[in-house]
């Protein structure tokens, strides 16, 4: 199809909100019935914008840019107008300080991302009859005009799948990789199974840090859809806070009291919190933020409000991957970073990528070579024993 014929097919539109489109055409294109991922459906990211976790005071200004033919919406990508590069998890700042020292004005700046969710998915969701290669490609044009439009520094596309990353790449945009700690079911039907995978020493260290919290008198579990309640909503943001404070000057709470309550009440069946409690009072002392759809677990956030040794573990890692067995999921993604406690228990490195245009010609010949150099230092981090 010539660049003309698309101009006279296609119009392209800046969304102010995601209820601009209804619930059930979002999740159409985001496949919310399906494989996709949970944080692109419409409760999701109707929420943050409810709630005021994004919005103009956060930095993450909604632009959601959908392509449509005549009346009818072909894509949709959800796109933010960013002045601060916080909450995105593909690191930029050495970029923005490169572009200042070059007199290049950096933000604001195009993202196409979930607001502070290191987690893969489709950037472009694409109708069902609607052929997602020529979508992208299209989506990926009027980005660049968008950008140009409001003087932006740039187009960034966080954590999309392969497939449609080397769209963006072929679209002109430079391919970044990063890497991820990820855990596999690989086949495993209970949690024998998993400690099986490790030697002795490592097995008999899993076991005493299970039964250390056990011995402090702390049950942890997994709620069920129902026990999402109001009460554990303000129990877990009152985790998540604990945790960022305890980071001082590097902790930002992205996400407030209301939107944990709206979760509870919209989206508890994507819901997987993990909760320790007192086993005498039965009170809540500590959590993990856990999300769960299909054959996909993802760890977001936890925090205590006790000082309990080996805690973190057992929410954060053995309890997630616990229940992944028993519901059959066969990926737990456990967020950003690859720390070496992530590692050490079964979680196994997962690249993933990015793609980025720049506004700027030099800032582009500038880093091509610097991408390069980067892609096989983590390449290099994958194939190694």
């Amino acid at each position: 199809m010539s660049r003309a014929a698309q101009q006279q097919e296609y119009s392209v539109r800046v969304l102010e909100r995601v209820r601009d489109v209804p619930r059930e055409t979002w999740d159409a294109l985001a496949r919310a019935d399906g494989d996709g991922s949970p944080f692109l459906e419409h409760t999701w990211l109707d929420g943050l914008e409810q709630t005021g976790c994004v919005g103009p005071d956060s930095g993450w200004l909604p632009a959601h840019l959908s392509l449509w033919r005549g009346e009818k919406l072909v894509a949709v990508a959800p796109s933010y107008v960013k002045g601060n590069s916080e909450g995105e998890f593909v690191f930029d700042w050495g970029w923005a300080e490169a572009a200042e020292r070059m007199g290049i004005r950096y933000y604001p700046k195009v993202v196409l991302a979930v607001p502070f969710t290191p987690a893969g998915g489709d950037r472009v969701l694409v109708a069902p009859d609607e052929d997602r290669a020529d979508a992208t490609r299209l989506v990926a044009a009027a980005a660049r005009e968008w950008c140009a439009r409001f003087q932006g520094s740039g187009v960034h596309v966080l954590y999309p799948p392969e497939d449609e990353a080397r769209r963006w790449e072929e679209s002109g945009y430079l391919l970044r990789e990063g890497m991820q700690l990820h855990w596999r079911r690989d086949g495993a039907t209970r949690f024998e199974d998993y400690l099986a995978r490790f030697d002795s020493k490592h097995r008999n260290q899993i076991k005493r840090e299970l039964r250390r919290v056990q011995e402090a008198g702390i049950t942890v579990e997994t709620l069920p859809p129902e026990g999402h309640t109001r009460e554990i909503a303000r129990a877990m943001h009152r985790f998540y806070t604990s945790t960022v404070d305890k980071h001082g000057p590097w902790g930002r709470l992205y996400l407030n009291e209301q939107f944990f309550d709206w979760l509870v009440d919209h989206f508890k069946d994507r819901l997987a919190w993990v909760v320790a409690r007192d086993a005498r009072s039965g009170k809540p002392i500590g959590g993990a933020f856990n999300v769960a759809k299909g054959k996909r677990m993802y760890g977001r956030y936890w925090g205590t409000l006790s000082d309990v040794p080996n805690l973190h573990f057992v929410l954060c890692y053995y309890e997630g991957i616990r229940s992944c067995i028993e519901r059959g999921i066969d990926v737990f993604e456990g967020g950003a970073g690859r720390d070496e406690h992530k590692h050490s228990r079964g979680f196994a490195p997962t690249m993933t990528r990015s793609v980025h245009w720049l506004a700027d010609a030099r800032m582009r010949r500038a880093l091509g070579p610097w991408l390069e150099h980067e892609r096989r230092r983590i390449r290099s981090f994958l194939t190694e024993p």
